[in-house]
């Protein structure tokens, strides 16, 4: 029955995406609920996708603190999972802190950083360029590193 979940969480999740991107029922409670619901489920049984989408909601949307934290460990089992858009909000997490549950850990957050611009994630770039450039994160400023991640930018490559 396990298995079935887990063959069924990223099917669910479309669906879940789908409904939450939906113009029907735009401020229907009930549809809030069941695709909260439907993306929990999926997100619970191993959905990357899901786990990313969900902890996001609840992190930077959700209500209460509990909830906020909640969606951070769900971001944090999508980061394990080598979601990029996860793995960079891990990164601003761990560098920030958030609440008793995550604190400041610039070792943390560079790691997470460098998992993210290694799959091309713009903002991931940009904070391991400014790392590099300026210091931070515990880095001393170091102008190859800074060239290496830089040149990864779609932006700069033509400039």
């Amino acid at each position: 029955m396990r298995l079935l979940m887990k063959l069924m969480a990223p099917a669910i999740f479309w669906l879940a995406y789908g409904l939450f991107r939906s113009r029907l029922l735009r401020s229907s409670k009930r549809k809030h609920d069941l695709v909260m619901k439907l993306f929990r489920f999926a997100a619970d049984n191993g959905s990357r996708r899901a786990l990313s989408v969900y902890g996001h909601l609840l992190h930077f949307r959700g209500e209460g603190i509990a909830n906020r934290i909640q969606g951070a460990l769900y971001l944090e089992r999508a980061a394990g999972m080598g979601d990029a858009r996860a793995c960079y909000q891990m990164g601003r997490i761990s560098e920030q802190g958030f609440e008793h549950r995550f604190s400041p850990d610039p070792v943390r957050a560079l790691h997470y950083y460098r998992l993210a611009a290694q799959q091309r994630h713009p903002l991931a770039l940009r904070r391991l360029v400014e790392v590099y450039r300026d210091g931070g994160l515990g880095q001393t400023p170091d102008p190859a590193e800074r060239a290496r991640w830089e040149a990864l930018i779609p932006d700069s490559a033509g400039a």
